[in-house]
């Protein structure tokens, strides 16, 4: 039937945005780019530069994946639009023989349920569509300032009686430098190729290379990011084809809005913001200069683009919300919540004289520098 026939390339469109046809129109599993963390999410939807606790980030670039991450288990629902569902699961294991931190997740899509009709309009019943991703994914240090990771994934798609497959990864590098709270991180993600097609015909795959960095200020609660999008290619900008035509009222030729080369390099750039109060609390801030660009509605463009979210730890569980602005009326809400099995166990006698180590080396070097800074501000002052 012919409207199941277009109804995979149609949904891939529709389904980051209905206006973005010059990027993804000849694309397909649209659910690899589809930021479903909360922190993500929060932070503007892209990919960011943090090497914490926190496996979700791990998910999206197997490079910041690391040893504090073991054991742990995470899971994330975002009712996205027009009622579609998405969601996954995941887990990490860190290998101290060898130095390894591992991880395995699945994703999904449900799209709902559907009307089946013929070229006429009549109906003969309904059919269901989604998406799943199984993913796993390794990370090793080379050095105490680089890590290298990477991510394989087996894509499945299935939209009634038209099923696709693909294999894809991720490799991922970070560079993290402790001592002045700068860390940069870069990736290529979902390059790969189709292993079942829909009609016969080839698709590509939303190949994205992606850098980020932050900056942790070191007297100040705060961890500002900047993430660049979609390196591959320079213009993303979009002209509707559809658009009036607007016409010079003096010489009676067409109007050509030219798009300046800075605001082809906005495009690509989504700051970000976190708020630390301690270890247990966190807020989140984002700005997506190229989702306001494509959805916001020129009469009333509101938040369009605009993101914001929270990370709570309370006991063991650690939850974060995140919530994006699409354009007037029409927003995500999506929450993940993380586990350590480890952090519920009760430590070995051994592993209780470490920790406790740890704290007194902690607490020694604190005493140094303050040392050194009260020396230091004494020769200053006799001098």
């Amino acid at each position: 039937m012919r409207f199941l026939r277009y109804t995979p390339p149609i949904l891939a469109i529709a389904l980051w945005t209905p206006m973005q046809a010059q990027l993804s129109g000849q694309q397909v599993f649209r659910i690899l780019d589809i930021p479903s963390s909360a922190r993500i999410a929060a932070l503007g939807g892209s990919p960011v530069a943090v090497v914490d606790n926190d496996l979700n980030l791990g998910l999206f670039n197997p490079a910041l994946l690391n040893a504090t991450m073991g054991k742990q288990v995470t899971l994330s629902y975002l009712p996205y639009l027009a009622g579609i569902n998405i969601g996954y699961a995941g887990y990490a294991h860190h290998f101290d023989s060898v130095g390894i931190t591992t991880s395995a997740s699945v994703q999904y899509i449900n799209y709902g349920t559907f009307s089946r009709t013929d070229e006429s309009g009549h109906e003969s019943g309904s059919f269901t569509a989604g998406e799943y991703v199984l993913q796993v994914g390794g990370a090793r240090a080379m050095d105490s300032l680089f890590r290298v990771g990477v991510n394989l994934k087996y894509i499945i798609s299935q939209l009634d009686s038209y099923k696709a497959g693909a294999i894809a990864a991720d490799i991922g590098g970070v560079f993290e430098k402790k001592a002045l709270g700068l860390t940069v991180a870069a990736t290529i993600r979902n390059f790969g190729l189709m292993t079942r097609t829909y009609t016969g015909t080839k698709e590509k795959l939303p190949v994205q290379v992606q850098l980020a960095t932050t900056y942790r200020f070191r007297h100040a609660p705060f961890r500002l990011g900047l993430s660049i999008d979609n390196l591959q290619r320079w213009d993303l900008t979009y002209t509707d084809p559809h658009a009036p035509v607007q016409v010079d009222p003096t010489t009676g030729e067409a109007v050509v809005n030219k798009v300046s080369n800075a605001q082809k390099a906005l495009w690509h750039i989504v700051p970000n913001l976190e708020v630390l109060f301690g270890k247990n609390f966190f807020l989140r801030f984002g700005y997506n200069y190229r989702r306001r660009q494509e959805l916001n509605l020129p009469e009333k463009p509101g938040l369009a683009g605009m993101t914001a979210g929270l990370g709570l730890k309370v006991t063991k569980l650690h939850l974060s919300y995140g919530f994006a602005q699409f354009y007037p009326g029409s927003a995500s809400n999506t929450i993940t919540l993380s586990v350590r099995f480890a952090d519920w166990k009760k430590p070995t006698p051994e592993e209780q004289e470490r920790i406790e180590q740890l704290k007194r080396e902690k607490l020694e070097k604190k005493e140094r520098k303050d040392m050194e800074r009260k020396a230091k501000r004494a020769e200053e002052q006799e001098g």
